[in-house]
């Protein structure tokens, strides 16, 4: 690659808008490369001894795109401006009272105005109509309280702070959790949330059984018990807490409501949190009931996301040629060198609040990924939805997962073990059991740098950033389209953009037809997506942010059986898009009028 290594203007703009480093009209960073130097020196620094080797190793990776860290690392890192260089956050447990509301409120102000999105479970807030014994007063319910974080954020916007990033979940289970399901039918309601509903096994198999299913909400301290009740494990409460039921309803009736909503209008997406809790490394000490804004890291109360990803077509040689290969030695170097700049990352950040800066350094949970695996499997000459391409990937992420877990073993032996690392209750863990017995031994006998190692986010902003490559595990959206950008000052520009991978084939082929191997996502069926999530969810121990884009005319009862099929495949959550009247269109390209996937985009990621 030559020294300039943009090849495409929206790369640069990316760039010089979002990560390099100025004050007002003093430019420190003149060059990209002098961004990959001020990163890597910042992680360096933290180093107990030779930062100045650990400096150029992190310097090699960083150069050319081949480890793209977090946006909030790039913006952030050598710059001594007081921002965390962590993505997003779950934020505290909100009680179901006046003070903790607005407590959580401020937190989450907080938390956004140094750059990081939040995520939070209203579960715990009763639900509509219910009467607060204690003061007489009648509850006005979890979506009520919601659109104040809404406005809130808003606000935020409006003052030159970064767009903010929110998700939003409620247990399947909670009285008020058809409000939640049709909250967003209005273009102009809680447009700064995503939405997922924390759906159980229990659901699921009263669904497949077309049982009742009982509406519920713990009970007060101290109430005397005229209701029906019944016990069930609820958020912000370790053990199985006594619930009065509401009401039932059926279970089917449910989820077909569900269902119609996230065909109609995309949202809510779905999160399988029995699921997410039994695969969890560290289920002995938390209960997770949220996720960051674009759902690849669940996260306990506080938990923190921070985020990088291995963009794989930099480690493709001879492309569209008999002699394409992937250099997977080179992915392996990167890995393991990245896992030591993520670890750094922990304690080069500040934190907005010191319960996450306890919470991080706690259990050092990272997550490394993949990125451009779509443009990666068109220049190797592979279809994104045929068995060789699922088997590569599936190498590819299970070489990153392996070499960062060892990696973290090497951590722990040279600086020292997570603070909540249990032996016992960690040796315990399923996902413990997948990996391969060195693995296990070592971690058995010296224990873990990190609790949490892979996640594959979304990498919108980071995709653009480097040329344009296709994004995390997704398929390349369209091959030529336009695209809106946020600016700085509020206002978008477009941008005509083409893919990393087209642009390579026509620097040899020109005008030339193109191969089989270019499809896009509008020419793969859904299965072809959930094919390459669960091919990789295997490898990751945190989760993946993923969207299914269906056509427009696509059969309710089909569209229905991808959430099925998800949940029988393993996978900790789904979200698909369909192309609707209520969500904004980002992308435009040759099809006209359909919209790009709307929680996975560089509008909605907090970068």
């Amino acid at each position: 690659m030559a020294d300039d290594p943009f090849i495409t203007e929206i790369s640069r703009h990316i760039w010089d808008s979002k990560y390099r480093f100025r004050d007002g009209d003093v430019v420190h960073d003149r060059t990209v490369d002098d961004t990959w130097r001020r990163i890597a020196r910042a992680l360096a620094d933290v180093e107990k001894g030779d930062c100045a080797q650990w400096e150029q190793r992190f310097h090699q990776v960083l150069r050319n795109f081949r480890f793209l860290p977090g946006g909030r690392i790039q913006a952030g890192a050598g710059t001594s401006r007081r921002v965390t260089l962590f993505n997003c956050f779950v934020m505290g447990t909100i009680e179901d009272s006046m003070d903790s509301i607005f407590d959580g409120l401020k937190e989450g102000a907080l938390t956004m105005q140094q750059g990081g999105g939040v995520g939070y479970d209203f579960s715990t807030l009763r639900p509509k109509g219910a009467q607060a014994k204690s003061v007489g007063t009648v509850a006005s319910g979890p979506v009520s309280f919601m659109q104040i974080w809404d406005a809130m954020c808003g606000t935020l916007l409006s003052t030159g702070a970064r767009r903010g990033a929110m998700m939003a979940t409620l247990r399947c289970d909670h009285p008020d959790i058809e409000a939640f399901i049709d909250a967003k039918r209005d273009r102009h309601v809680l447009r700064h949330f995503n939405l997922s509903v924390l759906v159980t096994d229990a659901f699921m198999e009263a669904v497949s059984q077309d049982q009742d299913w009982a509406l519920v909400f713990p009970l007060e301290d101290g109430a005397s018990i005229e209701f029906e009740t019944i016990m069930r494990h609820w958020s912000g409460h370790p053990e199985p807490v006594r619930c009065r039921v509401a009401r039932r309803v059926r279970a089917r009736e449910l989820w077909d409501r569900l269902m119609h909503a996230t065909y109609e209008y995309a949202e809510p997406g779905v999160l399988f949190i029995d699921r997410i809790n039994e695969f969890n490394n560290l289920r002995y000490r938390e209960q997770i009931s949220a996720t960051n804004p674009c759902g690849e890291i669940p996260l306990p109360p506080y938990g923190a996301c921070d985020l990088g990803s291995i963009n794989l077509t930099a480690f493709v040689h001879a492309p569209f040629s008999d002699q394409a290969r992937l250099d997977l030695d080179g992915i392996e170097q990167t890995a393991a060198i990245a896992t030591r700049m993520m670890d750094n990352v922990i304690d080069a950040s500040l934190f907005p609040l010191d319960e996450q800066a306890a919470q991080a350094r706690g259990s050092r949970r990272i997550g490394l990924g993949l990125t451009g695996l779509a443009d990666t499997l068109v220049m190797l000459g592979l279809h994104y939805a045929e068995g060789p391409a699922r088997t590569l990937a599936a190498r590819i992420m299970q070489l990153i997962c392996h070499t960062a877990y060892r990696t973290s073993i090497e951590l722990a032996k040279e600086k020292g073990v997570f603070l909540f690392f249990e032996r016992e209750k960690y040796l315990d863990g399923k996902f413990f059991q997948t990996l391969p017995p060195d693995i296990q031994e070592g971690i058995g006998r010296h224990g873990l740098r990190n609790s949490h190692l892979t996640a594959i986010a979304p990498t919108g902003t980071i995709s653009l950033l480097a040329n344009n490559i296709s994004s995390g595990l997704e398929p390349v959206y369209e091959y030529s389209l336009t695209r809106r950008v946020l600016e700085l000052d509020g206002t978008y520009t477009e941008h005509e953009l083409t893919d990393y991978a087209l642009r390579r084939w026509r620097e040899t082929h020109g005008e030339e037809k193109l191969p089989a191997m270019f499809v896009d996502t509008r020419s793969l069926a859904p299965t072809a997506h959930l094919e390459m999530q669960a091919a990789l969810q295997a490898f990751v121990d945190n989760s993946i942010s993923k969207t299914i884009n269906v056509p427009r005319d696509y059969r309710f009862d089909d569209f229905k059986e991808i959430y099925a099929q998800a949940y029988r495949m393993g996978l900790k959550g789904c979200t698909t898009f369909r192309p609707n009247p209520v969500t904004g269109e980002v992308l435009r390209g040759e099809s006209a009028g359909e919209s790009a996937p709307h929680c996975c985009n560089a509008e909605r990621e907090a970068d």
